[in-house]
């Protein structure tokens, strides 16, 4: 078998080493701005003799539906997973969407897996651990965030900071995507995956600019590892989840709409709620963050009406019904930093 067929797409099996890295957060500003200043010479080689292209992301623009849709080849119409956070219908209750059961396609990981090819995954934070990992067979998945409790029976391997050399580092760190990286050089040399799925954190990104010395030495970082993979005869595919852009006003104040108290003095109590879908557990990222917001209305209210209301908002870019939503409609959209 050379393909393998996965939600309506072929895919070839891998022929040599192939290392995917998925940096989280990255705008294509960080790219250029090292690129004008001489900087990331892997990346620009890779560049200009490889393929470079830009590409929208998956709306809501979050770490979890992005991923999934990188593994997947599919929207989340498709494979599920619609943002960080939601509301579970079959139960009313607001929760995180890092478990299994709420994705509807296969990954190609767990594809190739089937055919026999050798996958490892490392991901910086533990939420994407189970959804990146769910259905592969004999693969190696565990996170920089976690490593020092990876075993056989959960994560295909053991031993991960003896084999890093490092201990796990604070997950609000630019170490988290550090330690991914070395771990995929590690497994790489050792362990000789056919298929190396990388998942970096956005810590750098939240907190630093395009231009900025952190964001520099992070890129420089990210670069030196780029060229030990391609010494070591892989090929090397790089992309991301989302971009970046401010949340403030010209005034350097945060730019925000409480959409539960104005649909409250629209509707009244009780008749609206708001979710959103970038909630998760790592709060000093995330606490009130992001442009994309779900609301969820009574029954007895007209989601026309309300719609409409919304439009006519100077700060918002776009409202649409569930049924258009769940299209996958192509809009501009503010990504979350």
């Amino acid at each position: 078998m050379t393909t393998v067929h996965v939600n309506g797409r072929t895919y070839r099996l891998p022929q040599c080493p192939t290392v995917l890295v998925c940096i989280d957060g990255s705008a294509p500003e960080y790219f250029s701005v090292g690129w004008q200043r001489g900087q990331l010479p892997t990346l620009r080689r890779f560049r200009e003799q490889g393929v470079y292209a830009l590409a929208k992301a998956v709306v809501p623009t979050f770490t979890n539906p992005n991923n999934l849709s990188i593994v997947t080849g599919a929207p989340p119409a498709v494979h599920g997973i619609s943002g960080n956070y939601f509301l579970d219908p079959a139960t009313g209750q607001e929760v995180m969407m890092n478990e299994p059961h709420f994705l509807r396609a296969e990954t190609i990981l767990a594809a190739l897996s089937r055919c026999g090819v050798r996958v490892a995954v490392v991901t910086a934070k533990d939420k994407l651990r189970r959804l990146l990992g769910h259905g592969l067979q004999g693969g190696i998945c565990f996170s920089a965030e976690k490593a020092h409790a990876a075993t056989l029976a959960e994560n295909g391997i053991e031993g991960v900071n003896a084999l890093v050399g490092w201990e796990t580092p604070e997950v609000y760190s630019s170490q988290l995507s550090a330690f991914v990286m070395e771990a995929g050089l590690r497994l790489l040399q050792t362990q000789a995956p056919d298929l190396l799925y990388l998942s970096l954190t956005d810590y750098v990104q939240h907190k630093h600019a395009p231009g900025e010395p952190e964001a520099d030495r992070f890129y420089a970082m990210l670069d030196d590892y780029f060229a030990a993979f391609d010494r070591l005869g892989a090929v090397v595919g790089i992309t991301a989840d989302h971009g970046m852009n401010d949340k403030h006003t010209a005034t350097g104040e945060p730019n925000v709409l409480y959409l539960s108290p104005l649909l409250e003095s629209w509707l009244g109590a009780g008749k609206a709620r708001v979710i959103l879908p970038i909630t998760d557990p790592y709060v000093v990222h995330h606490g009130a963050l992001g442009s994309f917001a779900t609301v969820y209305l009574a029954p007895d209210v007209d989601v026309t009406a309300v719609v409409e209301r919304l439009r006519r908002l100077e700060a918002v870019t776009y409202v649409g019904t569930r049924a258009e939503a769940s299209q996958g409609l192509c809009f501009t959209c503010r990504s979350h930093r």
